[in-house]
């Protein structure tokens, strides 16, 4: 326990260090491709054209891979890290809003999704963490607000939601949503305007 406290501390402290860095980019690698795996038979229903929108939750940990690895290779991608960040936190907080909706109406809880609740509370922990200390440019700030408010269109307007727990969740389900839409634009603002205060 106190070795994990510790690892907890330094991440928090000091989260580019290359042995966190490295078996983070690995995890989210391997948790997308699990992601995309649960997503299989949605996918196979959904136009090709209009997959980007609906494994919302992988697709995010991929961005926040490839986001790490850039950095790691000496570049510096404002646009792929915002949208790694903010999304991590987003559908890290959803799957475990909805998932706990679901236990909470009565749905029997699961090794499985027990897992997939603690997981994708480490998605949004991770995505808070870097976040924090991630330079993004006004640009990158924007664009992936307009991709959480598009992708929530299409979740929600079109229909293109995740796989939900229960029926009679939907409502539940966008509500969280466009909520952690709002919380996620604001957390992309408060670090564009501390990273562009006189103080730095």
């Amino acid at each position: 326990m106190r070795l994990l406290a510790e690892l907890a501390a330094e991440l928090w402290q000091r989260p580019w260090r290359s042995s966190l860095v490295w078996p983070l980019i690995i995890i989210n690698l391997a948790g997308s491709g699990y992601g995309y795996y649960w997503y299989r038979l949605q996918l196979a229903e959904t136009p090709v054209l209009l997959w980007p929108v609906v494994p919302d939750s992988p697709l995010a940990t991929t961005f926040f891979a490839l986001a790490l690895l850039a950095v790691v290779m000496g570049l510096r991608p404002g646009l792929l890290t915002a949208l790694a960040c903010v999304t991590c936190i987003k559908y890290g907080l959803w799957a475990v809003g909805v998932i706990t909706h679901s236990w909470v109406s009565g749905v029997p809880f699961t090794l499985i999704e027990g897992m997939l609740w603690v997981s994708h509370l480490g998605m949004a922990l991770q995505g808070f963490i870097f976040l924090r200390v991630c330079p993004l440019p006004a640009g990158a700030v924007l664009g992936a607000g307009l991709w959480m408010t598009f992708n929530d269109y299409m979740d929600y307007g079109r229909g293109y939601h995740p796989y939900l727990y229960m029926a009679g969740q939907e409502a539940f389900a966008a509500l969280l949503a466009v909520g952690l839409t709002a919380l996620g634009a604001a957390l992309l603002i408060r670090t564009w305007v501390c990273n562009h205060s006189p103080v730095n």
